[in-house]
């Protein structure tokens, strides 16, 4: 996986989970989607700074990839328990992305 591959997932992981936390907002379930609404807003800020910190080649690399990969599989797991389209789509781009950071 190149560094360009994986800012690409990151990227897309970020976007995946911020449409799911706002359809998630939008249909009002909240009570019950609590959980997933919480891990969609970390791993899109996760993600955003993670990609961030590759494209300036920061020193701390590893350490961020292995803190996206871990709450990426966290939000995949607990979007993957959910019917709705954006759920799915969101925890496909986690499982990418959390694939992704553990390559480089």
């Amino acid at each position: 996986m190149t560094l360009e591959q994986t800012i690409h997932a990151l990227d897309d992981c970020a976007e995946a989970c911020a449409t799911c936390y706002s359809a998630c907002i939008a249909e009002g379930a909240l009570p019950e989607m609590e959980k997933c609404i919480r891990l969609d807003l970390d791993c899109a800020a996760l993600c955003r700074f993670t990609s961030e910190a590759l494209a300036r080649q920061s020193q701390f690399v590893g350490e961020f990839c292995q803190l996206c990969a871990r709450i990426c599989d966290a939000c995949a797991d607990e979007c993957g328990r959910h019917p709705a389209a954006h759920c799915q789509a969101c925890s496909d781009a986690c499982r990418k992305c959390a694939e992704a950071c553990r390559a480089l």
